[in-house]
């Protein structure tokens, strides 16, 4: 059972939020909340029971938000509530989210409590500004910290789509949004592993992940390989290209300068190739999108490539793929008769899933060897 504690204050309101995601990530959820949090949130908005006494030991507990004095209860052993009871009895882990102003936030009792609940073992989710952490970013902790599947594994992802530079202002791209190697990110996480993401032109950051910006093919191939080094499995979501500029202008190309425009373009390199040659252990990865049946070019590119998944995508579907939030994909591994799965057009975290079982089953089976 998780305990989730909801204390007053405007992110009470997203608290209903982070119990559905607890729940439907197959968790038994109690929520309690503190004085005060009635203002904000009523009990019909749980999909979980308000409970004023908790019906067992939690196996984790979210402090959702956290004010400054139920920062102070706990770090201090001063509480009274259900809640705090069950943390000073040694509840572990714990998920603190405070929702403070900048003032609250600087002061130096503050500062020490959130300290002394850090070497207690507390999770605090500090968010820059005055707001609550996200549910998301919650959820995420506390599926993390209780552990999963993938726990003790370090994750490598690449998402997002290289940009090539002509000049300073225009480039070749693709239309890659990172949409599906920020899921897997996000679902590896959750499944408790440490996970970094190499990301290409991506927007919007994935919470709880080590992230590096790139934009590049050559910035892409740099940071991938030097962080494989230190990586139990690589999945290579993003969409690299095949072809950059032979040369970039410095400036930008004046429209006027010229009627006619040539870009003489050059293949770029392979990265899994030269990523697999420097890490033969390595637990690799890759997509290959396809304009059609994907399967025949993922089987080639599994074993042309020497790697342990190919994950195929037929980017010829109209609302799947790149840009949108759904994907159909098939996923091929080496074992005979079981190595190959279909996955008919979902959500993209539903294909992270599936991908992530693969992956998890296809290192049982290397371990079992």
């Amino acid at each position: 059972m998780l305990l989730l504690a909801v204390g007053p204050g405007l992110g009470a309101l997203e608290a209903p939020k982070i119990a559905r995601e607890l729940t439907a990530a197959g968790n038994r959820v109690e929520v309690t909340l503190e004085p005060g949090a009635e203002r904000f949130v009523g009990s019909a908005a749980f999909p979980a029971p308000v409970i004023e006494e908790a019906t067992e030991a939690p196996e984790a507990m979210i402090f959702a938000p956290a004010t400054a004095g139920i920062m102070a209860g706990l770090a201090r052993g001063l509480g009274d509530g259900t809640a705090q009871r069950a943390y000073a009895a040694g509840a572990r882990p714990a998920i603190v989210a405070p929702e403070l102003d900048e003032a609250t936030h600087e002061h130096p009792a503050v500062r020490e409590n959130i300290k002394l609940l850090r070497e207690d073992g507390c999770h605090v989710l500090e968010d820059p500004g005055e707001d609550m952490a996200s549910p998301e970013a919650i959820v995420g902790e506390a599926l993390n910290a209780l552990g999963g599947p993938l726990s003790g594994l370090r994750v490598l992802v690449t998402a997002g789509g290289t940009r090539e530079p002509i000049d300073k202002v225009r480039f070749v791209g693709n239309r890659s949004s990172g949409k599906m190697g920020r899921a897997i990110a996000r679902e590896a996480y959750r499944r408790g592993a440490e996970v970094t993401v190499v990301a290409a032109n991506v927007e919007e950051k994935e919470p709880g992940v080590r992230w590096v910006d790139v934009e590049t093919y050559a910035e892409i191939e740099e940071a991938t390989t030097e962080h494989a080094g230190e990586a139990d499995a690589l999945i290579m979501a993003a969409a690299v290209s095949d072809f950059t500029p032979a040369s970039a202008e410095e400036g930008k190309i004046r429209r006027g300068s010229t009627e006619e425009l040539e870009v003489k373009l050059v293949t770029t390199g392979d990265i899994l190739k030269s990523v697999r040659e420097a890490n033969p252990e390595l637990f690799m990865a890759g997509f290959a999108a396809t304009f059609g049946d994907p399967l025949p070019d993922a089987r080639e590119k599994l074993e042309a490539k020497d790697i342990n998944l190919m994950v195929g995508n037929d980017i010829s579907q109209e609302g799947s793929g790149f840009e949108s939030d759904e994907n159909e994909v098939a996923i091929v591994g080496h074992e005979k008769g079981a190595g190959e799965r279909f996955v008919p057009r979902a959500s993209k975290t539903e294909v992270a899933h599936a991908i992530l079982d693969a992956l998890v089953q296809e290192i049982d089976r290397e371990n079992s060897q």
